[in-house]
């Protein structure tokens, strides 16, 4: 068929000698191992030298002088060298120690440097945090919150991403998100919810508009009304108020911003269903005024975080603050 066969001969193959490559892996490995360097170990080859016997460190260390030889000796075998001679009575090291302890300080220095940038994260808040949550609790709730953050974690990156309950979640849960404070119904397995506020929903009206002494869907039903957009939960929340009493509302205008749905109300273009976190200083002015409902209608606002998520610094913090907005 114009093809061609191969017949395989050890001679073949490249020779290999198993030996060699097991003596070699265990030279390899014990040099890496001689590469290693307890930090402890070091402090005390540091404080024998500087005190100029095995004893004094000791004592300096708060150690037994049986326990300071044996990490000296632990120290030599892992560096694979002889670090520190007696001369008389006095302990001194030897060329590989003085090789040793001039880079010590160094060693140290870096050390403290490195424990010191991060324990800046942790207690200072140096670093970032990412909160997710729908543009009415940005505009309302987190100013405050976010303010005492700053005052607290100075240094703290803070990044607030808005968005409807489900991509907030979901980002939370891919960890592109730190915390989101959402509204119920959440269920993960991956998230922590923790309750945070119930937020009523109240009736904004022009301050000229009639209204009967009892806020009922029926009632609305009458009236032009503005809604929140399709789509999301707290146009569904409002729709299932409706549909509780059985009746059909045909909105006037659907709007997805809560501050221009009060500026259309402002203007005197209809009443609109909103979160009472929204308007609780409206009734300050004399454009709008704002009603109860009836029956009285919620919404559960809860904090997620992964519950897989160490909590430190300004994140700590802030989940701190939505506890206490639950206390209220």
């Amino acid at each position: 068929m114009g093809g061609s066969t191969h017949t395989f001969d050890m001679h073949d193959a490249p020779i290999v000698d198993i030996k060699e490559d097991l003596v070699s892996y265990a030279i390899d490995k014990e040099f890496f191992d001689m590469k290693s360097l307890n930090l402890d170990y070091l402090k005390t080859f540091v404080a024998v030298v500087e005190r100029g016997s095995f004893s004094a460190a000791a004592d300096h260390l708060r150690l037994t002088q049986p326990a300071v030889s044996l990490q000296i000796r632990q120290l030599e075998k892992s560096l694979g060298a002889v670090l520190i001679e007696r001369v008389g009575r006095v302990a001194r090291a030897t060329v590989a120690g003085e090789e040793l302890l001039a880079h010590a300080a160094g060693i140290d220095a870096a050390v403290t440097s490195a424990v010191t940038a991060v324990f800046r994260h942790a207690e200072e808040g140096v670093g970032r945090i990412r909160i997710g949550t729908g543009a009415t609790a940005c505009i309302f709730l987190l100013p405050p919150i976010l303010t005492n953050l700053r005052q607290r974690f100075p240094n703290l990156e803070i990044t607030v991403t808005t968005g409807n309950t489900a991509d907030i979640v979901k980002a939370v849960e891919g960890n592109i998100l730190d915390v989101g404070l959402v509204t119920m119904p959440v269920s993960s397995r991956s998230l922590h919810i923790a309750p945070v506020m119930d937020d009523e929903f109240v009736l904004v009206a022009p301050s000229g508009m009639q209204l009967p002494t009892r806020i009922t869907a029926a009632a609305l039903a009458t009236r032009p009304v503005i809604l929140f957009e399709p789509g999301g939960h707290t146009r569904r929340i409002t729709d299932e108020w409706f549909a509780r009493s059985g009746t059909k509302l045909r909105p006037v205008m659907s709007l997805g911003s809560v501050e221009a749905t009060k500026a259309m109300v402002g203007a005197g273009l209809g009443c609109a269903i909103l979160p009472a976190l929204a308007v609780r200083n409206e009734e300050s002015g004399s454009r709008m005024v704002v009603r109860s409902l009836s029956p009285r209608l919620h919404r559960k606002l809860v904090a997620v975080v992964r519950r897989d998520k160490r909590l430190y610094g300004g994140l700590a913090e802030i989940l701190k603050s939505f506890r206490t907005l639950s206390e209220d």
